[in-house]
C-alpha cells in the first residue's frame, strides 16, 4: 500500500516559515514601528484618529480599528503610511518665495526612479492661502477674501463653458462633493469631476445598462462561504490589504479562489495577516488558480468561458428565462467567435479556459470582483460587460455568498459619484438631460445646466487648446496621474487661473502660471466640526466624528469653500447655498438622493447603514424598466500586437495613488524602475535580472531595468504613474471616457560598457 503525504498545516495556510521569515512579504509590524517614530511629535492624536476616525484609505471602511465583517482590530500598512498627512505640522511658507530654489532641493515633475530626495509632501500641511503671478519668483501670503475674491472675480468675467472643476477622492467626506458640485452647478456649469471616473465609470455605465444600478450588489460577508470569488484585473493584497483577512477566513471556509491577470501576484499567492495569529504566523494561501492572460485579453478570456458553459449547457437556464433577456443574442454571437482568434486575443489554450468554466460550473454561489485591469482600457465598458455576462448565467446576483462587486481603491470613491461631482450624472447617479435639469433646478431654487460638462481629460484637452480659463483642482496630481506628462504640464501651464485646493504641495502646484496660480489650504476629514461621513466600497454609509486635536493655520474644509465662492458670485443664492450645520447638510443630501436616506441621521461613531440592504438586485428584483438583468455583448477589440513590440500595462507597488512610499515594493521586492518581464522572454532577448533597457513608443519611452517575474509571455509591467511617459492621452473608452493606461512598445537593449567587454 502506498503511503500518503501527510500535510502539517491545514491547506488554507502557506508556510511552515513564521512569519514569512526567508519569504518576500511586507514587514507589518515594522510598518508599525516607522508609523511611530513618523507620528512621535503627535502620538496621542495619531491614535484618536486610528482608533476613532473613519479610515481615509481604501474604500473598505472601518470605524477606528473595527468594520461590519469580522471581529477583531483592522490596520493595514496603506492607512499607516497616511496617518502622517493628518498630523503634520505646517509648512514654513517661507520655502515657497523662491520656486526655482525648491526645484533644486526637491525636483518636481514627473517622478523620478530611485530618487532619493524626499518629497514634496514631507514638507508639512499647507497653512495659508498662497499667490504666485506670472514673472514673480515664488508665492506669498494672501488673505482667504482676497483669494476667493480674485477667483469669483475670473469666473464672472469667464463664460460657464471655461470654467473646471476637479475633485481627488483621498479623504473627501460624502458632504464636501455634495457641497462642491452644488456650488459648481450655481456657478452654471456640469464640469465637476472627481477620480472615481478615472477608476471605474466604466463599471458605472455597465452595471446600470445591464443590472438597473451602479454599485456593488453584494457585501463583504459575502465572500467568506462563498463556493468561488473570482477577481478580474485586481491585486486587492497590494491596494486593499485588510481583505486578506477576509480571504484568510473565506479560504478557512472552503471558498475556492481564481485569479484572471497578466502577472501571478504575490500577495494573491500567499499573504501574512498580521491580526490573524495563525496567519501571522504561518500565512495564507489565498489563490487557487491563477490564469495569466495576455494585457487586454480579459474579454476574449471570459468569452471563452461562457462559449464552453452555454455548449456544455452549464447555465441556470430557469433564472435565464424568467430573470434576463438578450442571452439568445448574446450566445449567438458567442458561437461565432473561433477558439483560435480566443486563444491568440487572451493568451491562454482553450483548455485553460474550460478549467476557468468548469470552476464556475461547480459554484453553487460565487463573487465577481474587479478593478482597473478591466476598467483603464479604450474597452474597459465591455470588460465589465464581460464580468457581468458571466455572473448572470448562473444567477449569481442577489442573493447571498453572490455578487458583482467593482472594489473600489479609495474611500471617497463610491461617495463622490452618488454625490454628483460627476460631469455626466446628477446626484443619485441621474444621468444629465433637460428633464433631469429641471428637477434640479426645483430642488435646489436656481438654473441647472442641462448639457454634460467636461470630464478631467476633456478639462486638460480644452487648456491645451487655450479654451479654459480657470482649473479649480481639490487634490489630485494632473501631472502624475494622466497620460502624456509632457501634455498635461503644457496644458496646467496656459490655464490663466489655477488654484490647487490641498493639504501638502504637489509638484503641478509649482509649474510656472500662465497669469495667476492660488494654494488654498483643506482641512482632513478629521477636522471638520460635526463629523463627516464616507461611503464605502459595500454601500455602507459611515459617520467619521470629528477629531480633537491640532489645527493648521486657517485650512479650511471644500464644504465651506465651493459654497463660499458661488455665493461671491451669485449673492442673490445665498440662502441656496448655506447650511448652519453638518446635520442640516446631511438632511438634505437625504431629501435630494433618496437612496441615502438615512445618513441625516448619522451623529457618532460607529453610526452607519448600508444602502440597499446587504444585496442589491435582491431576489432577482432588477431595477431595470422591464426588471430583468439583461445580458449584452461583449465585442473582442482589436489587441494583436505589432510585429516587434509587446503589451505593456502600468501597475502600483509601494504607494497609494500617487503617493509613493518607497522605492522597493515589499510584496514583490521589485524597484520603481522595474520592467517585469517573464523568463522565456527575457532568454529570447539575452537579458538577465538588473539588465538596463528602454521601452520606446510614438508616444515616449521609459528606462528601466529587468525583472523577471512571472507575467505572461509577450507582456510588460511597470510601475505607474512614471510608466505615464509610454501611454497615449487620446486613447480612451468610448462612454466613459476613462484612459486607457495599457500600450505597445519596442523594448531597446541599454548597452552598458561592461556588458559590451
Amino acid at each position: 500500500m502506498r503511503a500518503t503525504k501527510r500535510r502539517i498545516l491545514p491547506p488554507y495556510l502557506a508556510s511552515l516559515a513564521p512569519f514569512g521569515i526567508g519569504h518576500q512579504r511586507p514587514n507589518n509590524y515594522l510598518e508599525i514601528w516607522k508609523a511611530f517614530v513618523e507620528n512621535r511629535d503627535q502620538l496621542p492624536y495619531a491614535w484618536r484618529i486610528l482608533n476613532e476616525g473613519v479610515c481615509d484609505g481604501c474604500a473598505l471602511g472601518t470605524t477606528g480599528l473595527k468594520d461590519w465583517t469580522l471581529d477583531g482590530p483592522h490596520l493595514c500598512n496603506i492607512r499607516l503610511r497616511l496617518l502622517r498627512l493628518n498630523t503634520m505640522p505646517a509648512l514654513d511658507i517661507g520655502l515657497l518665495t523662491d520656486i526655482a530654489a525648491l526645484h533644486e532641493r526637491y525636483p518636481s515633475g514627473r517622478p523620478r526612479t530611485n530618487s532619493p530626495v524626499p518629497h514634496l509632501r514631507d514638507l508639512g500641511r499647507l497653512p495659508y492661502p498662497l499667490l504666485r503671478r506670472k514673472g514673480d519668483r515664488g508665492f506669498t501670503r494672501v488673505s482667504w477674501d482676497d483669494a476667493l475674491n480674485l477667483v469669483a472675480a475670473r469666473i464672472t468675467t469667464s463664460t460657464p463653458d471655461r470654467l473646471g472643476f476637479y475633485l481627488t477622492s483621498r479623504g473627501m467626506p460624502n458632504e464636501a462633493y455634495y457641497a462642491a458640485q452644488k456650488a459648481v452647478r450655481a456657478l452654471g456649469t456640469n464640469s465637476v469631476d472627481n477620480a472615481a471616473r478615472i477608476c471605474h465609470a466604466p463599471s458605472t455605465v455597465a452595471l446600470k445598462s445591464m443590472l438597473g444600478i451602479s454599485a456593488t450588489t453584494c457585501s463583504y460577508s459575502d465572500w467568506i462561504g462563498s463556493d468561488l470569488i473570482v477577481f478580474v484585473g485586481a491585486n486587492p493584497a497590494n491596494n486593499q490589504p485588510v481583505t486578506t483577512k477576509y480571504l484568510h477566513y473565506a479560504k478557512k471556509a472552503g471558498t475556492k479562489v481564481a485569479m484572471v491577470n497578466s502577472y501571478r501576484e504575490p500577495g494573491m499567492e500567499r499573504y501574512w495577516v498580521p491580526s490573524v495569529p495563525e496567519s501571522a504566523l504561518f500565512g495564507t494561501q489565498i489563490a487557487d488558480r491563477f490564469f495569466l492572460i495576455n494585457i487586454g485579453g480579459d474579454i476574449a478570456f471570459l468569452n471563452g468561458a461562457l462559449k464552453h458553459i452555454i455548449a456544455n449547457g452549464w447555465v441556470d437556464t430557469e433564472f435565464i428565462a424568467n430573470h434576463t433577456g438578450g442571452f439568445g443574442e448574446l450566445a449567438a454571437q458567442l458561437a461565432r467567435l473561433p477558439w483560435a482568434t480566443l486563444e491568440r486575443q487572451s493568451g491562454v489554450s482553450r483548455d485553460e479556459m474550460l478549467a476557468f468554466a468548469e470552476m464556475v460550473r461547480d459554484a453553487k454561489t460565487a463573487v465577481f470582483v474587479w478593478s482597473m485591469g478591466v476598467t483603464q482600457h479604450v474597452h474597459g465598458e465591455d470588460g465589465v460587460r464581460a464580468i457581468l455576462n458571466l455572473a448572470l448565467t448562473k444567477g449569481f446576483v442577489g442573493r447571498d455568498k453572490c455578487g458583482v462587486m467593482p472594489i473600489r481603491g479609495h474611500s471617497g470613491v463610491q461617495g463622490g459619484a452618488e454625490m454628483g461631482a460627476y460631469a455626466t450624472t446628477f446626484p443619485g447617479v441621474v444621468p444629465i438631460s433637460a428633464e433631469s435639469a429641471a428637477h434640479f433646478s426645483q430642488v435646489w431654487g436656481f438654473d441647472v445646466p442641462a448639457t454634460p460638462g467636461m470630464t478631467a481629460p476633456q478639462m486638460l484637452d480644452a487648456a491645451h487648446a487655450g479654451a479654459l480659463d480657470l482649473l479649480f483642482a481639490v487634490g489630485g496630481n494632473f501631472l502624475e496621474v494622466l497620460p502624456e506628462p509632457d501634455f498635461v504640464q503644457a496644458a496646467l501651464e496656459r490655464v490663466p487661473l489655477r488654484v490647487h485646493m490641498d493639504i501638502v504641495l504637489t509638484s503641478q502646484m509649482l509649474l510656472d502660471p500662465a497669469d495667476t496660480v492660488l494654494l488654498l489650504p483643506a482641512t482632513t476629514r478629521y477636522e471638520v466640526p460635526g463629523g463627516v461621513t464616507e461611503t464605502t466600497t459595500e454601500r455602507r454609509v459611515v459617520f467619521s466624528p470629528e477629531i480633537d486635536g491640532p489645527r493648521i493655520g486657517e485650512a479650511r474644509s471644500e464644504i465651506d469653500v465651493f459654497p463660499d465662492l458661488a455665493r461671491r458670485v451669485h449673492p442673490e443664492l445665498a440662502a441656496h447655498l448655506s447650511w448652519p450645520d453638518m446635520a442640516a447638510l446631511r438632511a438634505e443630501i437625504a431629501r435630494v438622493i433618496p437612496f441615502y436616506d438615512g445618513i441625516q441621521h448619522l451623529e457618532k461613531q460607529g453610526d452607519q447603514f448600508q444602502y440597499g440592504g446587504p444585496h442589491l438586485c435582491a431576489n432577482w428584483q432588477f431595477p431595470t424598466s422591464d426588471n430583468k438583468a439583461h445580458f449584452a455583448p461583449a465585442p473582442l477589440p482589436q489587441n494583436d500586437v505589432p510585429e516587434g513590440m509587446f503589451r505593456v500595462t502600468t501597475r502600483r507597488g509601494k504607494q497609494f495613488n500617487t503617493i509613493v512610499h518607497e522605492q522597493k515594493d515589499a510584496i514583490t521586492g521589485a524597484a520603481r524602475d522595474a520592467v517585469f518581464m517573464c523568463g522565456p522572454d527575457a532568454a529570447r532577448l539575452n537579458l538577465s535580472n538588473g539588465d538596463a533597457v528602454t521601452l520606446a513608443n510614438d508616444t515616449g519611452s521609459f528606462s528601466g531595468r529587468v525583472y523577471i517575474a512571472p507575467v505572461t509571455p509577450g507582456n510588460l509591467q511597470i510601475h505607474w504613474p512614471e510608466g505615464n511617459t509610454v501611454i497615449r492621452r487620446d486613447r480612451r473608452s468610448p462612454v466613459a471616457g476613462i484612459p486607457d493606461y495599457n500600450a505597445f512598445v519596442r523594448i531597446v537593449i541599454n548597452y552598458s560598457k561592461e556588458q559590451n567587454s
